[in-house]
């Protein structure tokens, strides 16, 4: 019989959590949510990293529709040029009947940023666009997750509109229950320890 593989409960939808340990700048204490995982690959966005960028900016279209803090998120460090867009459903909504998205799970929808916003928003509790995202080739992130480097854990709708002033981070861990919630304590820096 062969051993289950590290990442076989990662799924769209699901939160990789960054462990404490995490070194790694563009991840330390991130919360990814995954987009898509199969065997060639997984791809994800990081939900707590706000930009500078106004979506306005880059997206005329889509600035004044998009959640506050309005501006553009850095969904990982691959191709950052590329924008995702992720949207919350309303209640009674489905991907299947609102123009414009594809199904992630549940409510949370990835949206064609070609869609006229006007046409989606009376169905969305909110809209987020990520630059660029993360990605983990075949076999790469069940290593991470064997190195201990992500918590798997599952996603709320609205960890994807989370407001940054709030550290989603640690709200993550700490609705998880014990031993994981105690991680949400943990400093950022141990020398402030």
């Amino acid at each position: 019989m062969g051993r289950v593989p590290a990442d076989a409960e990662v799924e769209p939808g699901t939160l990789l959590v960054a462990a404490p340990t995490m070194v790694d700048p563009n991840f330390r204490r991130t919360v990814v949510f995954v987009i898509d995982h199969r065997q060639e690959g997984t791809l994800g966005v990081v939900l707590n990293r706000p930009s500078d960028v106004a979506v306005h900016d880059v997206l005329p279209n889509w600035g004044g529709h998009v959640a506050e803090p309005q501006a553009v998120f850095v969904g990982g460090p691959v191709e950052k040029k590329t924008a995702l867009c992720l949207a919350a459903l309303r209640t009674g909504e489905t991907a299947a009947s609102v123009p414009g998205v594809i199904a992630v799970r549940g409510p949370v929808a990835l949206v064609d940023l070609d869609t006229d916003p006007e046409v989606l928003v009376p169905k969305v509790r909110g809209v987020r666009v990520f630059a660029g995202y993360a990605g983990w080739d075949s076999g790469q992130l069940a290593g991470e997750i064997e190195r201990e480097d992500w918590v798997i854990v599952p996603a709320l709708p609205s960890d994807i509109l989370a407001s940054p002033n709030g550290d989603l981070w640690s709200q993550v861990l700490r609705r998880q229950g014990v031993p994981l919630a105690l991680l949400a304590t943990h400093p950022g820096d141990l020398q402030r320890n």
